[in-house]
């Protein structure tokens, strides 16, 4: 009853997104589920269009370069996300494995991801736990536990179809996306209102259960731009581990919890883990950085993270 009341719903509901072609296209799914870990749909869709326009397939992606990669993922963040996706495609080169086991070796595949490609690309009996689903499966079971992902799937296993696994993975996530949403959730709409224990308790914001934020700390440093008589500023490339890994900078000083005070402008960036403070100083002295020099019109050729197209930005503002 559950499963077939989403199908039905999903049947007559569902969004024409890009990656959803029928037949089903593995690299298409892969490539959006990678895309969508922390980034909304409507953020997601312009760059999937770019990605799959200049790499139509697998075997293409395989044979990009990682700077590639980087550049046209620059805005979308969590930029571990694209080096694990150029890593995989080498690692594949031309098909995906269409186990839930078999992708969980592949690199940047966790547990949800595989289990969508599983179920959506290749219709296998897999239950793919994001924060859609867990916020549609903690209202309907009222779950007094936060992220509450085991309690979940195993719940997900018992309702299952019986086929259709793909449209049953979708639905559910679509269903979290338009209906059952954080806010302010159209229970009205809502194909599974009658058994849902939170609509029935009238406490559908209890659902699910928030833990508690804890504040984050604040990294500070200052960034320089070093420039040169024909307008050229400096660029360095960070290191092949750690965060912003392989993408390009400019020149900083080490980034600590220890408040640094500098005159001139200031930009604030928020990560996952911390906030982020660069006081922006100029100078034409190459303050014994190595690097490259990038005249100002060519910065969209090379992976720049957005905490630094913050701090060029907003430094240049300063020699105009």
């Amino acid at each position: 009853m559950f499963s077939q009341q989403i199908l039905n719903w999903f049947d007559s509901n569902k969004r024409d997104l890009p990656w959803r072609v029928e037949p089903r296209n593995p690299y298409y799914t892969w490539l959006s589920e990678i895309m969508l870990q922390q980034t909304t749909v409507g953020t997601v869709i312009p760059y999937f269009h770019q990605f799959i326009q200049k790499w139509p397939t697998l075997s293409s992606l395989a044979s990009a370069s990682l700077d590639d990669v980087l550049i046209l993922w620059q805005g979308l963040g969590y930029y571990s996300r694209a080096r694990n996706l150029h890593k995989c495609a080498l690692h594949l080169s031309k098909e995906f494995p269409s186990s839930e086991a078999e992708l969980l070796k592949l690199p940047g595949i966790g547990p949800y991801t595989a289990a969508a490609i599983a179920s959506i690309a290749f219709q296998q009996r897999a239950v793919a736990v994001d924060g859609n689903v867990i916020r549609v499966m903690a209202r309907y079971l009222a779950l007094s536990k936060p992220k509450p992902v085991d309690e979940v799937r195993k719940a997900l296993f018992l309702l299952l179809p019986k086929s259709r696994y793909g449209d049953f993975t979708e639905g559910l996530m679509e269903l979290g996306a338009l209906i059952c949403r954080p806010k302010n959730p159209l229970c009205q709409n809502c194909p599974i209102q009658k058994g849902c224990k939170a609509y029935r308790l009238k406490k559908m914001d209890t659902y699910p259960i928030k833990q508690i934020k804890t504040k984050l700390p604040t990294r500070y440093a200052q960034a320089f731009i070093i420039t040169r008589k024909d307008g050229a500023i400096l660029l360095r490339k960070r290191p092949p581990k750690g965060l912003l890994a392989g993408m390009m900078e400019v020149p900083t000083t080490p980034w600590e919890e220890k408040e640094i005070k500098g005159k001139g402008p200031m930009i604030q960036h928020t990560f996952t883990h911390f906030h982020f403070k660069a006081h922006i100083r100029h100078t034409t002295d190459q303050l014994s950085y190595e690097g490259i020099w990038v005249h100002p019109k060519d910065l969209h050729l090379y992976p720049l993270p957005t905490v630094m197209k913050k701090i060029i930005r907003e430094g240049l503002k300063e020699l105009e």
